[in-house]
């Protein structure tokens, strides 16, 4: 016998996973130059040249019980100072090291925020188009989730639909900015709307309703676009960050969470993340990783590779007859079909080895993603397969 929600979660296939797998199937089948994979968010510039520096010269140098060693459960006090010193000088956010508490990147404190704040009855929305995973994360860990429809005009938020559905058990928003999958940035006239409204309902239900931000994007943004710090605009913000995308470092497992002190109980929420990281096992996040992490903090990724792509596939696809948001940040694409159905344009393009993500999972089913952290020939090569598809559906 088993537990059967977790059997569904764990024999469900992922569409991104499948298709994806589905692709290295294809490419022994049909040649890898033949294959047009769009479908993996896999951050395909290289780390900042500093980051394999630092883990050289800290194996070398290093003690090597410690640096392999466990850590506190919260990560090195060094290593939260120097994430605290760089957040405050790039966003004056005015965090202690005590706000932070790492773990092995977002996902795990995505979960643990979720569960620090699962008392009975508890609610969490997230505002369409969102990460397919935060269901699963909410449901898994004692929430009821439910969906914002998305603003499909320019996927910012659709404040009328999220206003209906706030109620007494909500206990938080999920807002990822940059977003995956459309790319666009929340400005902040929106996240000061957002604040607004916030402020006003938990005043109404004698609590407050919680934004969970979902960051780790936060770095890659295009031609000047900015990303606001939200804790700055609304205090209820906890924020969950990871270094998978900024340093290009998906498979080491880094990130953390920050309650910042402004946040309404923020130690007894600090406390119950810690408690809820400890019950899932979310303790001792990667040593060396961290150490890393307090030496190359400060770099930014070089997103000309990436800018490259972005701005080929949105001029070449818009000129098709595609209809998109221009995508600021991240290093997606979010495309309304040209059929209305993403999940039968997936299929049409997949005959094609034209490996696209429909956007059901994402909330938004008459859309499809596609992921530009390619090989920029790929994309030149893929663009008449693009021109043929749309023709099929005039």
């Amino acid at each position: 016998m088993v537990n059967s929600s977790m059997y569904a979660l764990g024999a469900a296939r992922s569409c991104i996973r499948e298709l994806f797998e589905y692709g290295l199937r294809q490419q022994a089948v049909v040649g890898r130059e033949n294959v047009f994979d769009y479908s993996l968010g896999n951050p395909s510039i290289p780390a900042p040249p500093a980051v394999n520096d630092s883990i050289v010269d800290i194996v070398r140098t290093e003690d090597t019980l410690q640096v392999h060693g466990y850590t506190p459960a919260t990560g090195y006090p060094g290593v939260r100072q120097a994430v605290a010193d760089d957040l405050n000088r790039r966003f004056d956010a005015h965090i202690r090291p005590e706000n932070l508490f790492f773990c092995c990147g977002a996902a795990p404190g995505l979960i643990s925020v979720i569960r620090a704040l699962a008392v009975e009855n508890a609610q969490i929305l997230a505002i369409a188009p969102y990460f397919p995973e935060y269901k699963p994360f909410v449901e898994a860990n004692g929430c009821r989730f439910r969906a914002v429809p998305a603003d499909t005009a320019h996927f910012q938020i659709d404040f009328a639909a999220l206003e209906a559905m706030l109620n007494p058990q909500v206990q938080a928003i999920i807002v990822n900015s940059p977003n995956n999958p459309s790319g666009t940035v929340y400005t902040a006239q929106t996240l000061k709307k957002l604040g607004v409204l916030l402020e006003k309902k938990g005043l109404e239900y004698g609590h407050p309703i919680y934004l969970i931000a979902d960051e780790p994007y936060r770095e890659l943004v295009y031609g000047g676009v900015t990303v606001p710090f939200i804790p700055n605009l609304y205090a209820n913000t906890i924020v969950c960050y990871s270094w998978s995308k900024s340093l290009s470092l998906p498979g080491e497992r880094i990130g953390y969470v920050c309650v910042p002190d402004q946040v309404q109980d923020s130690q007894e929420v600090f406390a119950a993340v810690a408690g809820a990281a400890r019950v899932c096992g979310h303790v001792c996040p990667p040593s060396l990783l961290q150490r890393v992490i307090a030496q190359c903090v400060q770099y930014p990724p070089d997103l000309a590779a990436y800018d490259k792509n972005r701005t080929l596939l949105y001029t070449e696809l818009t000129r098709m007859g595609y209809s998109m948001a221009k995508p600021d940040g991240a290093f997606y694409l979010f495309i309304k079909a040209p059929n209305g159905d993403g999940d039968k344009f997936s299929q049409l393009a997949k005959q094609e080895n034209l490996l696209l993500v429909p956007g059901r999972d994402f909330g938004c089913p008459e859309y499809f993603r596609i992921c530009y952290c390619v090989d920029h020939d790929m994309i030149i090569r893929s663009l008449p397969l693009f021109q043929k598809l749309i023709a099929q559906c005039q």
